[in-house]
This record gives structure tokens, C-alpha cells and sequence, in this order.
């Protein structure tokens, strides 16, 4: 059925009165609707009891204009109470708006305010820690940035001079300083894609017990080096469709970051199987010996921007924290995933990637 035009035009101006004239109508609807319910029922009473009809008009007019001010009276009071929290919430919303996360509003009584209120102070908790993590961005990119840049003006200064002589080692030098700046901004580059899943992915049949192998053995000088041992469990083939530079770019993240992890003496092992629930998956398994995660901070490892500090050992160098952020976008762009468990602090840590046999994620 149809609501005529004068219907709507009453019900939008309803909906646009103040949330305490709305409460105080509501009350007087409900009040409304009880009295005619009593007055028919009452209207029924004497016609079944064969007593004739009772004028309670007088009685309705009375009862209506007596309930409808109590009702509205009380709608209009309760209403305050309502409002109160809300109007602090709505300036909280504001101030966050504004940029301002340090003020945390007290949780009232009322189950269902405080539940709004216990999720907009946990919204300005995680906005200030956004805003933290930002802070520290801008702070250790310009970091990373300022040294390779000083080295190279100081080198290209020093050649113009005759300081130093333009020859191979010099020119080698200025390489290695332009690499680690173009490294930089592929990693943001692709930390930006991975946070938009804007990944593109060139997916073909690869087998990745072969994949990892060969990743393994690209960094096995490095864990040898270190006096760490690396050992690649055999494993049957296992076939699936994949962007493999992308999927080597995520295990040399995992080994580099569990090499990290070790002491000399440490071990890294890598296994690869097939697991069949919830759906036919490969799964690579990259386990430490080293540091261990402790419990609380097993998801904040995924977290951009975010390195993980342990007592009596600093932060590897040149670590910009958005590794893992990239490797676990690769993996969801697959349509996989990448979890961490560990026993503890000083228990090693296991990384384990799953990736569906067939590419089901957006490219």
C-alpha cells in the first residue's frame, strides 16, 4: 500500500524533530493506542454483558489529557539522560576528527551506550596508534634516505674535486647506495599495493617444493656465514598456480627474518606438503630456533611499521618493519595466508604460508 504524499511529508518531518520530542511522540502513541484498545474492549464488555452502553468519554478525554502530559513529560526527562552520553560521544567523534586521540570518555551504565562508547574510545586508540606508527614512518624513511643520499652527494662532491678518483670501486660505491635507495621505495611501493590488495599477479603452474629449494639456496651463504644451519626438508611436488616472484619475494622474508632470529649455531628448517581441509592448500613451513614471539605480540608482527623488541638485542639494522606486511598482501592476493605461532620468548618461532592449489584471490 501506498503512503500518500501528505503521509510522507509528515513522516520526513518526524524523522527530522529532535531525538526528545520523538521520544515524547512515541510515548504518546503508545499511550494513544493503549486507551483505544482499553475503550473498544470496554465498549465490548457492556454489549457481551447485555448492560447497554457506558459513556466513558468523559472518562477517555480525561485519562488522554492527563497521560499524554505525563507521558511526554517523562519521555522528555529520560530523554536527557539519553542525550547526555551521546552528546559526548558526538564531541568525541569530532575531536578525533580533528586529529585529537587522547580523550577517553567514561563508559556509562546503560549496556547499549556503553558498548557506542566502549568502541569509540577503542576507535581513538587505534587511530593514536595509526598516527604513532606514521610518525615513526616518516621519521625512520627519512632515516633511510638521509644516509645513501649523504654518502652519494659527499662521493659526487669529493669526484668533482679531485678528492677522490673516479674508478671502479668508486662507481661501485655509488651502485650500492642507489640500490638501497631503489629497495626502498620498492618495499614501499609494494607495501602500499599489498595494504590496497592492488597486487598484480603474473600466475602460472609452478612447483613449489622446487621453489623453495631454490629460494633456500639463493640465501644459504648468508646463514652460512652466520654459522646458522638451513635445512630444507624433502617434501613430494607439489603443483600449484602462482606468481612465483612474488611467492620467492615472501620466502626470502620469512628465511631473512628467521636467519634474524637465530644466534650463531641456530637452525632454520623449511618444509612443504599439501594439506586438504577446508580446501586443497600448499603449505610452507619456516621454523626458527632463535628469540621466539612472545604471545601478545604474534599479530603486531604483521602490522606495518611495527618491529618487535627484545631484552639485550637491538633491532636488526636497516629493518623498516613492513616485510612481513608485504609478504602476508602476496599471500592474500593468492588467496592464502600467512600465521605465526611461537612457544615463547627464546622458543623459536614457526611461519607457515598457505596457498590454495588454484589462484582464487584478485589479482
Amino acid at each position: 500500500m501506498r503512503i500518500p504524499t501528505s503521509g510522507h511529508r509528515l513522516v520526513r518531518l518526524v524523522l527530522h524533530l529532535p531525538l526528545s520530542i520523538r521520544l515524547g511522540l512515541s510515548h504518546v502513541a503508545v499511550l494513544l493506542v493503549g486507551l483505544g484498545s482499553m475503550s473498544v474492549a470496554a465498549d465490548a464488555f457492556d454489549v457481551f454483558e447485555g448492560r447497554g452502553h457506558v459513556d466513558i468519554d468523559p472518562i477517555f478525554g480525561s485519562a488522554l489529557t492527563v497521560g499524554v502530559a505525563a507521558a511526554f513529560t517523562v519521555a522528555v526527562v529520560f530523554s536527557r539522560f539519553l542525550l547526555r552520553p551521546l552528546h559526548r560521544v558526538r564531541t568525541a567523534t569530532h575531536r578525533l576528527a580533528e586529529g585529537h586521540y587522547d580523550g577517553v570518555l567514561d563508559v556509562p551504565r546503560e549496556p547499549g551506550l556503553a558498548a557506542l562508547v566502549e568502541d569509540v574510545n577503542r576507535l581513538a586508540a587505534s587511530l593514536a596508534d595509526t598516527e604513532r606508527r606514521r610518525a615513526r614512518l616518516v621519521s625512520e624513511i627519512a632515516h633511510e634516505m638521509r644516509t645513501p643520499i649523504t654518502i652519494l652527494r659527499g662521493q659526487i662532491d669529493g669526484m668533482a674535486d679531485g678528492i677522490f678518483t673516479p674508478d671502479d670501486a668508486m662507481f661501485a660505491s655509488l651502485t650500492d647506495d642507489l640500490d638501497r635507495l631503489r629497495r626502498l621505495a620498492d618495499d614501499l611501493s609494494s607495501l602500499s599495493r599489498a595494504e590496497e590488495g592492488a597486487f598484480t599477479l603474473h600466475a602460472v603452474p609452478t612447483d613449489v617444493t622446487l621453489l623453495v629449494h631454490a629460494t633456500a639456496e639463493r640465501l644459504r651463504t648468508q646463514y652460512d656465514d652466520k654459522y646458522v644451519t638451513l635445512e630444507v626438508v624433502p617434501g613430494p611436488t607439489v603443483t600449484a598456480r602462482l606468481d612465483p616472484d612474488r611467492i620467492a619475494q615472501v620466502l626470502v622474508n620469512l628465511l631473512g627474518n628467521a636467519l634474524v632470529a637465530c644466534d650463531s649455531g641456530g637452525r632454520v628448517s623449511v618444509t612443504v606438503q599439501v594439506e586438504q581441509e577446508p580446501s586443497p592448500h600448499a603449505v610452507v613451513r619456516v621454523e626458527d630456533d632463535g628469540i621466539g614471539i612472545a604471545h601478545r605480540d604474534l599479530a603486531r608482527i604483521f602490522t606495518r611499521f611495527e618491529r618487535i623488541e627484545h631484552p639485550n638485542r637491538p633491532a636488526p639494522a636497516g629493518g623498516s618493519g613492513i616485510g612481513l606486511t608485504i609478504a602476508r598482501g602476496i599471500a592474500r592476493a593468492h588467496g592464502g595466508d600467512i600465521m605465526a605461532t611461537s612457544p615463547g620468548l627464546g622458543r623459536g618461532t614457526a611461519l607457515t604460508v598457505r596457498l590454495p592449489l588454484e589462484l582464487t584471490g584478485t589479482a
